[in-house]
């Protein structure tokens, strides 16, 4: 089955390891790194990890996309892109040593119009055809908040897998298209059900509610930190709990996660494997540095550390 990933918001992102900061006064970075961000390039990046075959697509603006270009051939096998006038955004995150703190700051992607919208959404959707389609992330001006609903549609009208990882009306107006599985972290599962979730009890309540009032989600996967993840479908539910590992940053950990899915389902996997292998991806992520991502040849040791049990 073909899969893809959606990037309408791409960046370069700059990483910086220092002591400390220091107010009005610079600091000297003790190591720097750069990554091609954005959460489709992510999920992206972890399933070529992963060893599945998949196609990202993003824009690409000015003198940073020319670099971003460079960076995507790097880290992905087969990256399609859409040039726009503008320039491709730049993030920032700061990783402060002595305190072990993490500040990230977001830059302004360009707008992007209809007409390159509509072309970089047909090539999606075609290769998509029947298999997954990944749309994650945020979006730049100029750019709806159905956007996510709308190819929701369009690939499930095409008997495809449509997963959503998104925020806000992204995310609401994406889980009412149906998606074959979505992925809010706690806040984001909060906000979509209108009230504070307290224990994990109430949490798998409302999340099993949600895909029975749907309809049409086959899949939540709520993203629990520390408390690992849950994976149900509208009559089961499975929880798994992470590894113990030092976390150095917490960037890309999500998107990881939906790659590890998106491969479990791929691979034809049964449910509390997939999650394994999922929560072992993000855990991999958030012991690395700035955005890197997981070390696949520690995946295996990773796995069998994840503890795995059905919530009735």
């Amino acid at each position: 089955m073909p899969i893809a990933t959606l990037t309408l918001n791409p960046a370069v992102d700059v990483t910086h390891e220092i002591r400390r900061l220091v107010p009005d006064r610079k600091v000297h970075a003790l190591a720097t790194r750069y990554d091609p961000g954005g959460n489709g390039i992510n999920v992206g990046r972890a399933l070529k990890r992963l060893n599945i075959p998949a196609r990202t697509y993003c824009v690409l603006a000015g003198e940073t996309g020319q670099f971003l270009e460079r960076l995507l051939h790097r880290h992905l096998d087969d990256p399609a892109y859409v040039h726009i006038p503008g320039e491709t955004r730049i993030n920032c995150t700061l990783w402060e040593r002595e305190t072990r703190s993490q500040y990230e700051v977001s830059g302004i992607g360009p707008r992007l119009d209809r007409s390159h919208l509509s072309e970089l959404l047909d090539a999606f959707t075609r290769h998509v055809a029947d298999g997954y389609g990944v749309v994650t992330g945020s979006v730049p001006p100029g750019v709806p908040d159905s956007v996510y609903a709308d190819l929701i549609g369009t690939i499930r009208a095409a008997g495809g897998r449509p997963v959503l990882d998104a925020h806000h009306e992204l995310l609401r107006q994406g889980v009412r298209a149906g998606p074959f599985l979505v992925k809010p972290n706690r806040y984001e599962i909060e906000q979509l059900v209108g009230r504070k979730l307290d224990g994990m009890k109430d949490v798998v309540a409302e999340v099993r509610r949600l895909i029975r009032r749907s309809g049409n989600i086959d899949y939540v996967c709520v993203s629990l930190g520390e408390e690992g993840a849950i994976l149900s479908s509208a009559s089961r539910t499975w929880r798994a709990l992470p590894p113990r590992v030092e976390v150095r940053s917490t960037v890309g950990a999500g998107d990881t996660l939906v790659a590890g899915l998106v491969a479990g389902f791929a691979r034809g996997l049964d449910e509390p494997e997939i999650l394994r292998l999922a929560v072992a991806c993000s855990a991999g992520t958030v012991a690395q540095p700035g955005t890197e991502l997981f070390d696949p040849g520690a995946l295996s040791e990773l796995m069998a550390r994840v503890t795995i049990e059905i919530l009735n």
